[in-house]
């Protein structure tokens, strides 16, 4: 699906209740759950010890933190979506996460965005999408959720 191109609040507004995109999969693997697990200070063996992983994992791999695939949100959204004419953009918050399904090390992941609402707060467009991420060839997703973000158009 090619990426949407919103110029303006209107824009926005005109997909409420519509579906916004499907962003491209994207791999995770251990180099990046290892990098993750090093900034976050959390080298749980379950992420980062693959042989140990092999043997003692119920899911027989290693598996990305929750957070670093929610940490792909942005990386998603903006494959799904290029915003013009603002002066910035603030990550506002997430309503009902839900982690539903481990992303085993090498999974693709992809997300499913929809715009669930957007309010006009002085200026400030907040708008609030409902991601569903997807894993590859899983039927449950990895996660949900709403996320909200304030776009400051010009």
């Amino acid at each position: 699906m090619a990426k949407r191109i919103i110029n303006s609040y209107e824009e926005f507004e005109a997909l409420l209740g519509e579906l916004i995109g499907v962003s491209d999969y994207v791999q995770i693997t251990q180099e990046q759950i290892d990098k993750f697990a090093d900034a976050t200070m959390d080298h749980q063996w379950i992420h980062t010890d693959p042989d140990r992983a092999a043997k003692e994992s119920p899911f027989g791999t290693t598996i990305a933190h929750g957070y670093l695939s929610l940490s792909m949100l942005t990386y998603l959204w903006y494959n799904v979506v290029e915003v013009n004419n603002v002066k910035m953009i603030v990550n506002y918050g997430i309503e009902k996460l839900r982690f539903q399904s481990p992303v085993k090390v090498n999974d693709r992941i992809r997300a499913i965005v929809s715009l669930n609402d957007i309010k006009n707060l002085r200026g400030v467009a907040r708008i609030q999408v409902k991601i569903v991420v997807e894993i590859e060839g899983e039927k449950k997703p990895a996660y949900d959720a709403l996320v909200n973000f304030l776009y400051h158009f010009n």
